[in-house]
């Protein structure tokens, strides 16, 4: 490719909107073009990085059994209200009408599209296990899209469904897939974490992130230097904090006035935050009430209580009204004389005694409160609630744990019989009954492993790609285009580079070389082959590798061999 004809509107401005560096990165390299909030135009550099992106996750699903197909975007809703998710997958779905008023959705993912397909098909355990995997378009109503690639509406993602006889047969199928993920991130040169996750609205049971480490990463993860545990703050379950034993006290109302916070209330009453219970009030989409109660020094884990809460899908902040009729005051809640409201306690307030909680009337807060003493068992629900912190025990080892960010860039998901139950999707098995299928689906963002990659590898000039995933693994850049010798020169080098199989761009574009070199370095190239006039009179190139910013210097005859050397070490 000859950087002529190449359409790549490089910009030396970031657009106001991005906040993230790839996003920054992404605009002013010409890779993408924003149409709408959430929704981009690929470039032609953008999209050979996402091609390379396909290319390896085709290889890596290929070779561990998966056959790729193409599913319709536009979905029937009779398909989702057959599953139950067509009220339950809520505003982020992009819902239609045709003219004749069907309805349809533009499909987020396709649980319920591949599992009608394969109830209509296969019939016969003969035909298992079976592996389809699509990449396409997938459509989700953020409600508030941004950082770029990072959370859009519109987005490229590679899917794949697993279909087995039995769970030995998923469980097989999920590790396959776990390990291609490996394979594909790694290929792709990245530094990642498989991590323990939520199956959110996709349901099922085992999951796993895999999440590249970057700083500015919108997930939270918890993991463990003395062994492999690793997992979302979503999802990491915690150990009960067990609370020094002590004699314990008379449930006691003081007046606490104004002490609406914890941080009011620990400080009036003299008392640590670690004994004090804080409360939050949640709605979800039925419109009850759920109020989470934990230990003062922690928060609140809103997935973990829609987890707890049977038939909750969606929690928001309740409203003074509904925590009235409840028969409490915001500020001054606790689970004691509480009615109309779902309470759920996290299981280390339950080992607190002689702690403190609001007393559910304006001012006034209950000391000495033992919750196994003082909380109804009966109408309570005890779980795991809480957000994990550093420093928290670890759950498999009880070392401590620390915390880091990242990028979630794939999932794998055991679905178990969710959706063939679900669907009634059977098939007949070697003993002549009809069984559900067992499976797993597993997603990749291409366009948010393009983005994490940039996050993980920049600098103050610009994008490091890794050789597997640049838009062009070496770039030659004569220093003076409009120099015949100098251009004859380069094309020589480009042609032998080409013949070698290398994805090589002339930079033959009649600017200055400060403007080719000060591009080169935004898009990211990981190798740059200089042409100068030292080049014509000593007839050594000079070649620089972008990571690290070395210099080498190679003479004409082995210059060609010397590039595919250095290219294999980057």
């Amino acid at each position: 490719m000859r950087a002529n004809q190449l359409y790549a509107p490089t910009l030396r401005e970031s657009p106001a909107e991005a906040e993230l560096i790839s996003h920054k990165l992404m605009f002013r390299a010409g890779f993408i073009r924003k149409a709408a909030g959430g929704i981009y135009s690929y470039l032609p550099l953008g999209w050979r990085t996402m091609k390379k992106i396909m290319q390896i996750i085709r290889e890596e699903m290929d070779a561990k059994g998966g056959q790729e197909i193409m599913m319709p975007i536009t979905q029937p809703a009779e398909l989702w209200k057959e599953s139950g998710r067509w009220a339950v997958y809520g505003d982020e779905m992009m819902r239609l009408k045709d003219r004749h008023g069907r309805e349809f959705a533009l499909g987020p993912t396709h649980e319920e599209m591949i599992t009608t397909l394969i109830r209509d098909e296969v019939r016969s355990y003969k035909q298992l296990p079976l592996m389809l995997y699509q990449i396409q378009n997938k459509y989700r109503d953020e409600i508030r899209p941004r950082f770029g690639l990072m959370r859009s509406r519109e987005f490229v993602m590679k899917d794949l469904y697993s279909f087995d006889r039995d769970v030995e047969g998923m469980n097989i199928s999920y590790q396959k897939m776990y390990d291609a993920y490996s394979k594909i991130f790694e290929r792709c040169g990245l530094k990642f974490r498989a991590v323990e996750a939520d199956n959110g609205a996709i349901g099922g049971g085992h999951s796993h992130e895999f999440t590249v480490l970057a700083p500015n990463g919108e997930s939270s993860i918890a993991y463990c230097e003395n062994c492999n545990f690793a997992a979302s703050d979503e999802k990491a379950e915690l150990k009960i904090i067990q609370a020094a034993p002590e004699e314990l006290k008379p449930l006691e109302k003081v007046k606490t006035p104004a002490c609406h916070t914890i941080e009011l209330v620990k400080n009036f009453l003299n008392v640590p935050i670690e004994k004090t219970i804080k409360a939050v009030a949640f709605m979800d989409d039925q419109e009850r009430l759920i109020l989470a109660f934990v230990r003062g020094d922690h928060e609140v884990n809103e997935i973990k209580v829609i987890n707890s809460v049977e038939n909750a899908n969606h929690l928001y902040m309740a409203g003074d009204k509904l925590i009235e009729n409840a028969g409490t005051v915001a500020g001054f809640m606790s689970p004691i004389g509480i009615s109309n409201a779902i309470i759920v306690v996290d299981q280390s307030v339950m080992m607190m005694s002689n702690a403190v909680a609001g007393a559910n009337e304006i001012d006034a807060h209950f000391i000495n409160v033992t919750p196994k003493r003082d909380f109804d068992a009966e109408k309570i629900i005890i779980s795991d609630i809480r957000m994990v912190q550093e420093g928290d025990p670890c759950p498999h080892c009880g070392a401590k744990l620390k915390m880091t960010r990242g990028i979630e860039v794939g999932q794998v998901f055991t679905l178990g019989k969710k959706y063939s139950e679900a669907l009634n999707a059977k098939f007949l098995d070697e003993d002549g009954t009809n069984k559900y299928f067992e499976m797993g689906c597993y997603g990749i963002g291409v366009g948010r492993t393009m983005a994490a990659a940039i996050e993980q590898n920049n600098d103050a000039d610009g994008i490091i790609w890794n050789r597997a995933i640049a838009p062009f693994e070496v770039v030659i850049v004569p220093v003076n285009a409009k120099d015949d010798k100098q251009l004859a020169f380069a094309e020589e080098i480009y042609n032998e580079l080409q013949k070698s199989g290398v994805d090589v761009l002339l930079d033959d574009r009649k600017e200055r070389a400060g403007v080719k070199f000060k591009d080169c370095d935004l898009i990211g190239y990981p190798l740059r082959v200089t042409i100068s006039p030292k080049t014509l009179d000593s007839g050594n190139v000079e070649v620089k590798v972008r990571r690290s910013g070395e210099f080498f210097n190679f003479d004409r005859e082995n210059c060609v061999k010397n590039i595919l050397e250095l290219l294999e070490t980057l």
